[in-house]
């Protein structure tokens, strides 16, 4: 009992950490540069990918004796397909603002590369349970970081959080301005690579 905690909690902590998919694996990059100019629509779609992600891996480990190796891929791609119309939907019906902002990037997450890397690499060779607990921490670590970067743009290329301004008004009325570069695609690529570059020169001196 006290290996199968132990395991649970290394497949949930790695993700988040030693085996980030984007600082570490570098997957989802395409997503985490078009959706991070603003904080809300990173905390959706990090919501969103979490959630298709582990409950993708747990239906994928349910039926992984099942599956013909022959079609595994094609299978996996409609389980995924299926959550994310299903996820879509609700975000059309609850949060229609934030779906617009989002785009076509909702339905892009049928090939995010951190989904299909997860249902082959883990989800197809392990427990239900164990294979729903990396879907989310795949998940929340991804979105982690979609919330920094977004947050970090948002602050400094607008001077809000969530649409609520941050920055006083008596910063601007020194001269304060906004950064309108951060509101650009270009500095999220910028963002990231700067916190890739600390994560891991942080680990790195740690392993020295």
């Amino acid at each position: 009992m006290a290996f199968f905690s132990n395991r649970i909690k290394e497949v949930f902590l790695s993700p988040l950490n030693i085996l980030n998919p984007v600082l570490v694996q570098v997957l989802g990059i395409c997503s985490a540069l078009a959706v991070t100019s603003q904080l809300k629509p990173a905390i959706v779609m990090g919501i969103a990918v979490t959630i298709i992600t582990a409950f993708s891996n747990l239906i994928i480990s349910v039926l992984r004796t099942t599956i013909p190796t022959r079609i595994r891929i094609v299978v996996q791609l409609v389980v995924v397909a299926a959550l994310v119309t299903i996820v879509s939907q609700v975000l059309k019906a609850f949060a229609y603002d934030v779906s617009v902002q989002l785009s076509v990037y909702v339905g892009l997450i049928i090939t995010n590369c951190i989904l299909m890397g997860r249902l082959e690499a883990f989800a197809m060779q392990n427990t239900p349970l164990q294979s729903f607990v990396d879907g989310a921490a795949n998940g929340l670590g991804y979105g982690m970081i979609l919330v920094i970067v977004g947050g970090i743009r948002e602050l400094l290329g607008r001077g809000t959080l969530l649409g609520y301004q941050i920055i006083p008004d008596v910063a601007y009325e020194h001269g304060y301005l906004n950064n309108g570069t951060m509101t650009m695609p270009a500095m999220a690529l910028i963002v990231i690579g700067i916190i890739i570059w600390v994560h891991r020169a942080y680990f790195y001196k740690n392993d020295k």
